[in-house]
């Protein structure tokens, strides 16, 4: 099977960021025969990998990765139930009486004791291009990647601050540089495990003082588009802003 082929039509998704594919048509998700614990229409479903068909012919691979196989929309659906399912096992008691909490519908759970009402709320995070002005974009290498690619600075709001002066905290943080024309770009669910990326660029003022200086960053500068590393991989939002600067320059 090539790598990049969508050949698969089904998906069930176990635990967080596991993926079970169907072979062809030999499992038909979901048809009500198991337990789902979400039911997120006839191609996608997250459930116990013990309450599927014994007789399931199925090809395990991370969420990731799957998106070379599946449907955009059935990818979507398997990072919305990967995602849940982070939410169903993290957010298990009332944060106001520590009463456990019940499910009341697809995308929410109640506390019998207080009757409070509990959806799940994705961390919020900002990722950002910055460029020097002279025709270079900032790429670097985070010592949280799994693997040698390079993609953007990134780090998550905090309480107090908007999402533009989270841009400037993490940059200074990570590099030392100062950023200028903060711009906002666009948005992206990110279910590794339970994230909203908030994309933008930015202009660096001081790129020849680049430094790392909080230890996250292990590797980086400012690289050309004819001179580039491995760069990190669809369907990241790092990737769709680092291709839109290449797209622009050429």
């Amino acid at each position: 099977m090539e790598s990049d082929a969508k050949n698969y039509s089904r998906a069930a998704v176990i635990g967080e960021g596991k993926v079970w594919l169907a072979d062809g048509d030999k499992l038909p998700l979901y048809d009500g025969r198991w337990p789902a614990l979400f039911d997120l229409g006839d191609a996608v479903c997250a459930c116990r990998r013990e309450d599927l068909p014994g007789d399931a012919a199925l090809t395990s691979v991370e969420l990731r990765a799957s998106y070379r196989l599946l449907a955009e929309e059935e990818y979507e659906k398997a990072a919305k139930a990967s995602e849940l399912l982070f939410w169903e096992r993290a957010v298990r008691y009332c944060p106001r009486c520590g009463t456990a909490l019940e499910r009341a519908t697809n995308i929410s759970k109640k506390c019998p004791q207080c009757g409070a009402e509990h959806f799940p709320s994705p961390a919020t995070a900002i990722i950002v291009l910055v460029t020097d002005g002279n025709g270079r974009a900032l790429l670097v290498h985070a010592r949280s990647f799994k693997h040698p690619f390079f993609g953007l600075v990134a780090g998550f709001v905090e309480t107090g601050e908007s999402a533009e002066e989270c841009v400037r905290r993490e940059v200074m943080e990570e590099t030392s540089l100062r950023v200028r024309d903060v711009r906002y770009v666009a948005s992206q669910s990110w279910p590794f495990p339970f994230q909203l990326m908030l994309g933008f660029t930015a202009t660096a003022e001081n790129p020849e003082e680049l430094r790392f200086a909080d230890g996250e960053l292990t590797d980086g500068g400012f690289y050309t588009p004819d001179a580039l590393p491995p760069l990190a991989t669809p369907p990241s939002l790092a990737r769709i802003l680092i291709d839109r600067w290449l797209a622009a320059k050429l």
